[in-house]
């Protein structure tokens, strides 16, 4: 049986909308999976070293029969096919896709933790993930009503509907 999964899709170089776009292709493409739906896209200042163009930010969610780690490799397969590369931690990218949510599971490992564990730090998940999923909470049952009352939109902007994937289902 499919599991619901939120992934959080950022992008900083190279043509971001572009970035964005052809991921989202490749993500319906991934063995066992249906892209679910697509929150309205967002621009965020970049969070790391460095002056960093800013990112555009989305929330999809999908259903799929990859187990998490699986999914988290075809993930990083996905980021590499459109240039990613990891120099800097926090630094400028092509792509960053994070698995956010995975339905109810929790994981801790050194390759993967679920919930994604800045997931409550993070205005630019938070705002697209509550567009989406409203009322959703997570595996310990903390509200994400609750985490985005706490959460600032400072220096974040949603972005029209031509510069949103919208949504797909």
């Amino acid at each position: 049986m499919p599991a619901k999964v939120y992934l959080g899709l950022g992008s900083n170089l190279n043509s971001p909308p572009r970035q964005i776009k052809a991921a989202l292709k490749a993500i319906a493409k991934l063995p066992g999976t249906r892209l679910a739906c697509c929150a309205p896209w967002y621009q965020s200042i970049a969070i790391g070293p460095g002056s960093q163009p800013p990112y555009i930010n989305t929330v999809v969610a999908i259903d799929t029969v990859l187990k998490p780690r699986a999914l988290l490799k075809a993930l990083q397969g996905i980021e590499i096919q459109q240039g990613r590369k990891r120099i800097v931690r926090w630094g400028p990218r092509t792509l960053d896709i994070d698995i956010l949510l995975y339905a109810k599971q929790v994981l801790s490992t050194r390759q993967l933790q679920i919930p994604h564990p800045r997931l409550g730090e993070r205005n630019f998940v938070l705002y697209p993930l509550a567009d989406i999923a409203p009322e959703i909470t997570l595996p310990d049952g903390t509200a994400l009503a609750r985490l985005l009352a706490n959460c600032s939109p400072e220096g974040i902007v949603r972005l029209d509907a031509k510069g949103s994937g919208g949504r797909t289902g």
